[in-house]
């Protein structure tokens, strides 16, 4: 229905309706190209991802109309904000300095120029106050959600709790917009820094409410997933669910899986086994039998390091090789050859000790624990000498899982 309305939209405007992409100009004031621009870029972020291709295009041909139009266009302020709207809506910052270097008649606001060229060159802390000084000034015009924007990214690295105010009138002010969507991720960042778990789970609700199509919802996954497995204990299961219950089965899934994986390689088995059961019971729904490799993959992860370790060394083995990337497979290989070692008989253990001679204890006892108590039992007197050498080797093999899985991420790029 939206990809409707953007033909009839742009069906309504000849050089639109019959120009090449190849070729970006127009002879439209920059506030009428802005206003495409704006409705473009709404589309995207709702899900509408058919209209990337004409946000490029729009982009070009502002950029285009900004640098070969007379300067008097200007002279209208809905021109002169648009260009600095287009600036701030993704365009290119040189436009910026090549409109500013022939604005001999002060058609731009020397404030805001300020402001954008500190901004973009990483020095935006030095017009924090100027900037929140002119919003009141701007914040019912074309600039002020922009610039809500802006003072928010600036505010949230000297105060993130601070930065959320800004955010909060930036999505108010603009709704269903692209504005709204960045509004909501930024807010998420702020709250996640702020380590307020009450609120990032509230705007991490909004967001997968409204914007989980957006082009940039991964985003927004990468930081969902990050916040459960960095804060789980503070964040609980329920809270997950509860996240996961605003999602389609598929993507909902998917970020069941990345849970699972990331709580698998920082050893939190129990996060890693809720995630890989409510990613296996999806996998029901969604009928992606691939995924049901992975929710073993990461289960059998997950267990390495615990008492289950010989169940977890099973069904490693029994995933087929043609069911996981390379990167997978690299991870269960490693995975198993750890398991092997947990297992493995120690050597020169006396034949007349009646106890279970196999390095994870029976109990509920973690492996490393485990093999402590077994030393332990053997020669009381040896536990500090055994202890240190067998921590670094689980901390290794940890560490071993997480070196391979960065790599194969460096090589897919």
């Amino acid at each position: 229905m939206r990809a409707t309305r953007i033909a009839v939209l742009f069906l309504g405007i000849p050089w639109l309706a019959s120009a090449s992409y190849g070729y970006a100009q127009s002879d439209l004031p920059p506030a009428k190209i802005l206003r495409s621009l704006q409705f473009v870029q709404d589309s995207v972020v709702m899900g509408d991802h058919s209209a990337r291709e004409m946000q490029k295009y729009l982009l070009e041909t502002i950029d285009s109309s900004l640098r070969t139009s007379d300067a008097s266009i200007f002279e209208d302020s809905r021109n002169a904000d648009a260009a600095l709207a287009y600036i701030m809506s993704g365009g290119n910052p040189q436009t910026l300095d090549y409109l500013v270097a022939r604005d001999v008649q002060g058609h731009f606001d020397s404030r805001v120029i300020n402001i954008l060229q500190k901004y973009f060159n990483g020095r935006g802390v030095q017009v924090e106050k100027i900037i929140t000084d002119i919003l009141p000034e701007y914040r019912t015009g074309v600039l002020g959600p922009y610039l809500m924007l802006i003072a928010g990214n600036i505010a949230i690295s000297r105060d993130p709790a601070a930065s959320l105010a800004f955010f909060d009138d930036a999505r108010l002010t603009a709704p269903g917009t692209i504005i709204e969507e960045a509004a909501l991720r930024r807010s998420i960042v702020a709250m996640i820094q702020a380590k307020d778990h009450e609120k990032t789970l509230l705007y991490v609700r909004k967001y997968a409410v409204r914007f989980l199509h957006s082009p940039y919802a991964s985003q927004f996954a990468d930081l969902f997933v990050s916040f459960v497995v960095d804060g789980f204990g503070a964040i609980t299961k329920e809270n997950i669910e509860e996240i996961a219950r605003l999602m389609d089965p598929e993507r909902a899934e998917e970020i069941y899986l990345r849970i699972a994986r990331q709580a698998s390689l920082r050893g939190q088995v129990e996060l890693a086994r809720f995630a890989t059961e409510e990613a296996t019971t999806l996998s029901s729904e969604t009928g992606d039998v691939s995924r049901v490799a992975l929710s073993k993959l990461y289960s059998g992860l997950a267990s390495v390091s615990s008492d289950a370790v010989h169940t977890a060394s099973e069904a490693l083995a029994s995933i087929p090789n043609d069911e996981l990337s390379s990167r997978d497979l690299a991870l269960r290989d490693a995975a198993r050859s750890i398991a092997e070692q947990i297992v493995r008989q120690p050597t020169g253990e006396s034949s007349g000790q009646g106890q279970n001679t196999s390095v994870v204890a029976q109990g509920s006892t973690t492996a490393p624990q485990a093999v402590v108590q077994a030393a332990q039992r053997q020669n009381p007197a040896a536990q500090a000498v055994a202890e240190a050498p067998l921590m670094e080797f689980f901390g290794k093999s940890r560490a071993r899982l997480n070196e391979i899985d960065s790599l194969l991420d460096q090589e897919e790029r």
